[in-house]
């Protein structure tokens, strides 16, 4: 009961129970490339907004623990880049956690997808299924091991990574900009995507080059008041 739980031990905890029920069953529902499947309808109404708008990206930028939302918000226009239906170069940039920076510090092998080895292995980016994560308040990226697809991409040389420290400071006051500039209160991993955005953008005012950023707001921070009171002295 005192222990701070993790994506990994809810799989666990969540299929010991799909097992005791055989009227049960138990998707998974981040990680597998079936949910990054059902989610790229995000990615496919970016392309439709972007097309709508005559704009290609330069940069595509998301927060990533198992890698759903990242997938479904990137995958579609990288499969526009595979086909070569794009001539210019995109970077997708997935914005992690230093809590459970898999993409940035996991090696490329197998693993369980959860903590007590119940589920079969993937391969991915991982931490090991055992790694211990301090407790950060962006808990939706607080996962061990990135989807398959998305670590495959990341081997490959398509998907780069980066992380940002455990005390949120620079994540949440990125939030805060966010809301003052927006008037929308970004859920705290979203705001993961927004530091990565600011942070690309003052990159490219400092080489005086003109960029075209999209980053995906996963979700809204209205769960997660208590936060921004702490961390943001609101």
């Amino acid at each position: 009961p005192n222990h701070e739980g993790t994506l990994g031990i809810a799989i666990s905890e969540a299929a010991e129970d799909a097992l005791k029920n055989p009227d049960t069953i138990y998707p998974v529902g981040s990680v597998l490339n079936y949910v990054l499947m059902h989610q790229t309808i995000i990615g496919l109404e970016v392309i439709k907004q972007l097309e709508l708008i005559g704009e290609v990206p330069d940069i595509m930028i998301g927060c990533l623990g198992g890698g759903s939302n990242f997938g479904g918000f990137t995958l579609p226009m990288i499969g526009k880049v595979l086909r070569k239906e794009i001539d210019k170069k995109i970077r997708f940039l997935a914005a992690q956690s230093e809590a459970a920076p898999n993409l940035v510090k996991g090696t490329y092998s197998y693993d369980f997808p959860d903590t007590a080895k119940i589920l079969p292995k993937i391969k991915g980016y991982t931490l090991t299924h055992s790694f211990k994560m301090p407790s950060i308040w962006a808990e939706g990226l607080r996962y061990h091991m990135a989807s398959p697809i998305i670590s495959y991409l990341k081997h490959v040389g398509l998907v780069e990574a980066v992380a940002y420290p455990v005390d949120e400071k620079a994540v949440f006051e990125a939030a805060r900009m966010f809301i003052q500039a927006e008037g929308f209160l970004p859920a705290p991993e979203s705001s993961y995507a927004i530091r990565a955005m600011i942070d690309e953008a003052l990159k490219a005012k400092e080489g005086n080059e003109e960029k075209i950023i999209v980053a995906n707001i996963s979700g809204h921070g209205f769960l997660d008041l208590e936060a921004y009171s702490k961390l943001l002295n609101i």
